[in-house]
């Protein structure tokens, strides 16, 4: 029997505290679905609706794979987990970016990202690898390149039928904007994205598990040394895919067993959204303890006299 719904509870809240003292607070909506889209937990307001921002690529990343032009090119785990990454811009990481282009017979400037305040060259832009992957399916498929952003472009399209598809929506329901690397990204809700996320890692479409291992075997590659989702995909080894957006907004899922987690900080602070994904996961269970406790470390205690503190639950059942 599916579990009822509950779309609105009390938010979790995000405590900056100073010496013991509250300084600051940051409410978070949370959701938790399953690959049939059923919503088993929130805190918030699982209805809550953002753009979902960078958490998209997995699935934008799925042209890449579900057009063959994966294969097409000979692209690797680690090339299609950079494809999916909002990396630091490392040399080894634009090096990535720069394998994928050179494979498919493509020069650095055809990308349409921009290049980073201070760096030399558009492939240091955290967004890079996503565009070379969307560069690679356009050559492969024999796509126009120059306009490979427009939102009427066929990738585009496709990349929009692809998830509108698994949330069984039709795609001209989708509010469409362009995010700051100049590619479209969408309003939805969190409970959709927490079910994209359940989707992505039911281990029941190949397209999404050459997705999924990818990220999980090469988690460098999806954020860098210190980023969160590197930190969380590598401690939990294999178990755990995480795909941070800006704004406040973070994703989870939990691989093998359909299940999808989603968080948007109200007001975008990117210390909340990790504080509160890691409470979520401990009260979850999809972490363990010591893994709970090491991430703690990092992203709890900013300073010896500063660190944040959670308010609210959300569990399962």
């Amino acid at each position: 029997m599916p579990r009822p719904s509950r779309t609105s509870t009390a938010p979790l809240a995000v405590q900056l505290l100073r010496e013991g003292i509250v300084e600051s607070v940051h409410q978070v909506h949370a959701a938790v679905a399953d690959s049939r889209g059923r919503l088993l937990s929130a805190s918030g307001d699982a209805d809550n609706a953002s753009f979902i921002r960078s958490a998209l690529k997995p699935f934008q990343a799925m042209a890449v794979t579900s057009t063959g032009a994966l294969d097409t090119f000979k692209l690797t785990d680690k090339d299609l987990a950079v494809i999916c990454g909002s990396h630091q811009g490392l040399t080894t990481q634009a090096r990535q970016v720069f394998g994928i282009l050179w494979r498919a017979d493509l020069e650095p400037g055809c990308l349409q990202c921009p290049t980073p305040t201070g760096k030399q060259s558009p492939l240091e832009h955290n967004c890079s690898g996503k565009h070379a992957g969307m560069l690679a399916v356009c050559k492969q498929q024999g796509w126009e390149l120059n306009s490979y952003l427009q939102r009427n472009h066929p990738l585009q399209k496709q990349i929009l039928n692809c998830f509108s598809g698994l949330l069984e929506m039709p795609s001209d329901e989708f509010i469409c904007a362009h995010d700051d690397c100049g590619a479209p990204t969408y309003f939805m809700q969190l409970r959709q994205m927490a079910t994209l996320y359940a989707k992505l890692a039911s281990g029941e479409n190949l397209a999404m598990e050459r997705v999924v291992r990818a990220m999980t075997h090469h988690p460098e590659m999806v954020a860098g040394p210190q980023g969160f989702d590197t930190e969380l995909m590598r401690l939990t080894q294999g178990q755990i895919l995480s795909k941070s957006g800006a704004e406040g907004i973070q994703c989870i899922s939990r691989v093998g067993q359909g299940l999808g987690l989603a968080l948007k900080v109200v007001d975008g602070s990117k210390r909340a959204k990790y504080a509160a994904a890691l409470h979520a996961l401990r009260q979850l269970g999809w972490i363990s303890p010591d893994i709970a406790d090491t991430l703690a470390e990092t992203y709890l205690n900013l300073s010896s006299y500063k660190r944040l503190d959670m308010v609210g639950d959300i569990s399962l059942g």
